[in-house]
C-alpha cells in the first residue's frame, strides 16, 4: 500500500524518523501411470512453456479428486496432537561467545528502540546504527560516525521503507525527497543512489520496474559483461547490469533458465500439479527479495505449517510422550555441543571436529536415547539436520556449521503457488541468454576476458561466474591464469551436498489437507534420511502432489537405485501409514525421481560448512580476481544466506554493484552514449544497408571477388530488449555461400547452432575482429564510397 503523507524527519538532532506502513536436474526420471508396466525415461524433461496454475491457499482439502466422497481423516488414531517442527538448520547462534552476545544485545536493542522503518532496514540486512562496508566504500557520508551518519541512516531507512510499502511502482528520487527537509537533499541523493545501484529498491518484475530496468539509469555505457549461468544469481546480475549501463550476454549450459530451481508440470488422468524439483521453500519471508517478487506478481504465500506428525516404521503414530522426551534430549545434546565448541574456540581456535562425532559422543556419555524407539526418533531429528545442510552429520563442522544463523531472515517459511519457476521465467524475460552453451574455459587479463563455450568464443570486459560450487569443485571450467591458491583452497574446504526428491502425483488427495508435512522413522541408522519427510503441495501446486525427501547418506545411495524401486518403497511407507486407518493409497498418476548428484551442471544441491571450513570461505569464494576482471556469485558466495534461493538472488545484486564500482574506478570509464567511437559508427553505417538480412543476422559481402567463395562479414544482434542500453553485436567471418545457407534456416537458435556446429565458426566482439576482417571492411567502405561518387557524377552529368 502507499504510505500516508509523512512529516519530514527532524534530522539534527534525530528524533524518530517517518514511519511507513509495515509492510533438477536434467537427468531426473519420470514414471507414469502403472508402475508395474512403467519404464525409465532417461531423457531430459523440459518445463512446459505455460504458467503453472495457482491453487487456492489454505484449502482444507484438495478438490481435484475424481472421487465423489471425501477421504476419511488420515490421523484419527494419532496419540496426542502432532508436534510442531521446522526444517532445523538453526539451533544456536553462538559462533563464538562475543559474537553471540553482541547479536543478542543488538536484537534486544532493536526490539526496544527501533521504529518500523529501522526494522525494515534491519530485515534486509542493514545494521542498526552503523554503515555497511559497501556504504563506507561508496562514500555515502563525508565522515564515518557523527551526526551526518546518523542523519544518513534515518534518510536511508525512510527511502527503503517507502519503496517497500509499494513495490509495484518505481520510486523516483524526487518522490523520495518529498518527506525529507530540503536542507538534507545531499543525504537523499547519496542514500537514493546507493540503494538504487545496490538493488535495495526498484528491483523485481512488476511491469513498471521491468520496463525501467531495461534502460540504463544514466547516459553512460560501461562495457560488456559475460554472465556464466542463468540461475537466480546470473539472471539478477544481468538485469541489474543492463540497468547500470553494461551490455550483457548470458551463457547457460542447459536448455532452460533457473539452474537448481526447476518446476515441472506433472499431469495425467485429469489431474495436474506444478512440482519444484530443486529450490522450493522460501526460508523466512521478512526482508526476502523473493517475497517482493511474489507481491509484485500478486501471488499469495502459503505458510508451511509447523504441525508434523511422525510415524513408526510399521506405520503407527509415534507416542507423543516419547516424542516430547526425545526432542528435549536432542536439544540438550545440541546445547552441550554448543558449550563444547565455545570452550574449544576460546582455547584452541584452529580445532574442529565433525558435528556428528560430537553429538554421538555426548549421547553415549549421557546415555541418551538408548531404547530403540527413542533412538529412531533421535535419528529422525539428525536426518532433519542432514536435510537442512544437504550432507551427513560426519561432514559438518562442529564449530561453524550454522555460522549464518545470526543473519537468518525472520518470518514464516512459505511455498509459492505454482512453483518457483514463475520467478525464473519473469526474471529471464527479454534477457540475451545463449542456451546450450557449456563453458569450458575462461581467460582473463588486463585487456578483458574471453569465454569459450560449446565451440564459440565470447569476448567482454568482465565476466561473472555463477556456476554451482559443485562445478567449481569438479574443475569443469578451466581458468587462465589459474585461480589464486586462496580461492582454490576455499573451493576445496567448503562442502557441497546432496538432497533428492521423489515427487508423486496422485489421482486424489488421500492424506488430508490439515498438514503440510509428516515424517517417517526407520530402524536402519544409515538410511535414516530415506523418505524421512513428506511435503504436501496440494494447496499450492494445483493438484494432489506429495514430495518425499531423501537426505544424508540415503541421498547418495538413492541415485544408484532403480527409480521404479524408489517409488515402490515410498508407496509401501504410505500404505503402512494409511491402510490401517481404512484409507486406500491409490496408484500414482506420475512420479519423478531427481538425480542432482549426477547433474553435470550442478553435481549436487547446495553448500555447507564442512569440517575445517568456516564462513570466511564463503567470502573468499565471493572475491573477484584478475584485478576486477573475474567475479563470482551464487549461494555458495553468500556468507549470510548460503544454501538459499534468496542468497543466490542477493549475490547477483552484490556482484552487479561490485562490477559497477570496479568499472568506475578503472577507466573503462563511462563513455557518453551519444559518442560512439568512429570505427563502430562507420561499421554501423555499413550495416544499415546490409547485402543480406535475416532474423537477428545481417551480412556484408566482399565486393572483390564477387563469388560464393568470397568472404563475408556476419553480424548478429543479441538481445532485442536491451536496445536502450546499446545493442550487443557479435561478428564472424564466413563465406558468402555460408551466409546464404544460414539465411535459408528457420529461427535464430537453429542458425546459431549451424554456425557453431556445422561451420565451426565462433562469434567475437568488435575488438576481436582480425586484420582480415578490417581489410574487408575497408574494401566495402571504398567500394560504397566509389559507388556514391559515381552516382553523384551521373546525377551531375544529367543535370548539366
Amino acid at each position: 500500500m502507499e504510505t500516508t503523507a509523512d512529516p519530514p524527519p527532524q534530522l539534527s538532532p534525530p528524533p524518530p524518523p517517518p514511519i511507513s506502513e509495515p509492510i533438477s536436474p536434467e537427468n531426473d526420471v519420470a514414471l507414469s501411470p502403472q508402475l508395474n508396466n512403467s519404464s525409465e525415461d532417461q531423457s531430459s524433461s523440459l518445463p512446459k512453456e505455460t504458467t503453472p496454475e495457482t491453487a487456492v491457499l489454505e484449502s482444507p482439502e484438495d478438490s481435484s479428486s475424481s472421487h465423489q466422497h471425501a477421504p476419511p481423516d488420515p490421523n484419527p488414531a494419532a496419540p496426542g496432537p502432532p508436534r510442531k517442527r521446522r526444517r532445523r538448520k538453526k539451533f544456536f547462534t553462538e559462533i563464538n561467545g562475543a559474537a553471540s552476545i553482541a547479536a543478542r544485545n543488538r536484537r534486544n536493542d532493536v526490539a526496544k528502540d527501533c521504529d518500523v522503518e529501522a526494522l525494515i532496514a534491519i530485515s534486509v540486512g542493514f545494521p542498526v546504527d552503523s554503515l555497511t562496508e559497501e556504504e563506507i566504500e561508496a562514500n555515502v557520508v563525508s565522515t564515518v560516525g557523527g551526526s551526518e551518519q546518523t542523519n544518513y541512516i534515518v534518510v536511508r531507512n525512510h527511502i527503503l521503507a517507502r519503496w517497500r510499502s509499494n513495490v509495484d511502482v518505481w520510486l523516483t528520487r524526487d518522490r523520495a525527497l518529498q518527506s525529507i527537509r530540503s536542507e538534507h537533499k545531499g543525504l537523499v541523493d547519496s542514500a537514493y543512489r546507493f540503494l538504487l545501484e545496490h538493488g535495495y529498491i526498484n528491483f523485481g518484475i512488476a511491469p513498471p520496474i521491468k520496463e525501467a530496468k531495461l534502460k540504463p539509469f544514466d547516459d553512460f555505457e560501461r562495457g560488456t559483461v559475460i554472465v556464466i549461468g542463468a540461475g537466480f544469481a546470473g539472471l539478477v546480475a544481468a538485469r541489474q547490469l543492463v540497468f547500470l549501463g553494461f551490455k550483457v550476454a548470458i551463457l547457460e549450459g542447459r536448455m532452460r533458465p533457473g539452474g537448481r530451481v526447476k518446476t515441472k508440470k506433472m499431469m495425467g488422468d485429469g489431474v495436474e500439479a506444478a512440482a519444484d524439483f530443486g529450490g522450493s521453500v522460501l526460508t523466512g519471508i521478512n526482508g526476502n527479495p523473493l517475497g517482493v517478487l511474489a507481491r509484485q506478481l500478486g501471488l499469495p504465500l502459503h505458510k508451511v505449517r509447523d504441525l508434523c506428525p511422525l510415524y513408526m516404521p510399521d506405520g503407527r503414530a509415534v507416542d507423543s510422550d516419547i516424542d516430547s522426551r526425545v526432542e528435549v534430549s536432542f536439544n540438550k545434546l545440541l546445547e552441550r555441543v554448543c558449550k563444547l565448541r565455545q570452550d574449544m574456540i576460546e582455547e584452541v581456535k584452529s580445532v574442529d571436529v565433525p558435528l556428528g562425532t560430537a553429538l554421538e559422543a555426548f549421547r553415549r556419555v549421557y546415555k541418551v536415547c538408548e531404547e530403540q524407539e527413542e533412538r529412531m526418533l533421535l535419528n529422525w531429528h539428525l536426518a532433519n539436520l542432514e536435510y537442512a545442510n544437504a550432507t551427513l552429520m560426519s561432514n559438518l563442522s562442529m564449530a561453524y556449521w550454522d555460522q549464518d544463523d545470526p543473519y537468518e531472515m525472520g518470518g514464516d517459511h512459505c511455498f509459492i503457488p505454482g512453483g518457483n519457476e514463475i520467478f525464473v521465467r519473469a526474471l529471464a524475460e527479454d534477457l540475451p541468454i545463449f542456451y546450450g552453451r557449456t563453458v569450458e574455459c575462461v581467460k582473463y587479463g588486463s585487456d578483458g576476458v574471453i569465454v569459450y563455450a560449446s565451440g564459440q568464443e565470447f569476448r567482454g570486459d568482465m565476466v561473472v561466474c555463477t556456476v554451482p560450487l559443485g562445478v567449481l569443485k569438479k574443475g569443469s571450467i578451466e581458468f587462465v591464469p589459474e585461480l589464486p591458491q586462496r580461492k582454490k583452497d576455499a573451493i576445496h574446504r567448503l562442502g557441497f551436498g546432496l538432497l533428492n526428491k521423489v515427487a508423486i502425483l496422485f489421482p486424489y488427495n488421500f492424506w488430508g489437507g490439515n498438514i503440510d508435512t509428516f515424517g517417517h522413522l526407520t530402524e536402519d541408522l544409515s538410511m535414516r534420511g530415506e523418505f524421512f519427510l513428506f511435503y504436501s503441495y496440494s494447496s499450492v501446486s494445483g493438484g494432489p502432489l506429495l514430495v518425499a525427501l531423501v537426505a544424508g547418506d540415503a541421498a547418495i545411495r538413492f541415485e544408484m537405485m532403480s527409480p521404479v524401486e524408489s517409488v515402490r518403497r515410498v508407496l509401501d511407507i504410505l500404505k503402512d501409514i494409511y491402510n490401517p486407518k481404512g484409507i486406500v493409497v491409490p496408484e500414482p498418476v506420475q512420479a519423478v525421481c531427481t538425480r542432482w548428484g549426477k547433474d553435470h551442471f550442478a553435481y549436487g544441491s547446495y553448500s555447507y560448512v564442512a569440517v575445517g571450513s568456516s564462513g570466511d570461505d564463503y567470502d573468499i569464494l565471493a572475491e573477484s580476481v584478475g584485478d576486477g576482471r573475474l567475479f563470482f556469485a551464487g549461494e555458495a558466495t553468500s556468507k549470510q544466506y548460503p544454501a538459499t534461493m534468496h542468497g543466490a538472488f542477493l549475490s547477483g545484486m552484490r556482484e552487479a554493484a561490485n562490477i559497477l564500482r570496479v568499472a568506475n574506478r578503472r577507466s573503462l570509464v563511462p563513455v557518453d552514449r551519444t559518442r560512439n567511437t568512429r570505427e563502430s559508427d562507420e561499421l554501423n553505417k555499413l550495416f544499415m544497408n546490409p547485402d543480406l538480412k535475416f532474423g537477428s543476422f545481417s551480412a556484408l559481402f566482399n565486393p572483390e571477388p564477387n563469388d560464393l567463395d568470397s568472404i563475408a562479414l556476419l553480424r548478429v544482434k543479441i538481445g532485442e530488449a536491451v536496445m536502450d542500453s546499446g545493442n550487443l553485436y557479435l561478428y564472424a567471418m564466413v563465406s558468402k555461400k555460408q551466409a546464404v545457407e544460414l539465411s535459408q534456416v528457420d529461427g535464430d537458435e537453429n542458425r546459431m547452432r549451424m554456425l557453431s556446429h556445422n561451420f565451426g565458426v565462433s562469434l567475437v566482439g568488435r575488438k576481436g575482429l582480425t586484420s582480415a576482417a578490417e581489410s574487408i571492411i575497408g574494401s566495402i567502405k571504398l567500394s560504397r564510397s566509389n559507388l556514391i561518387e559515381a552516382e553523384n557524377g551521373l546525377v551531375h552529368h544529367m543535370n548539366s
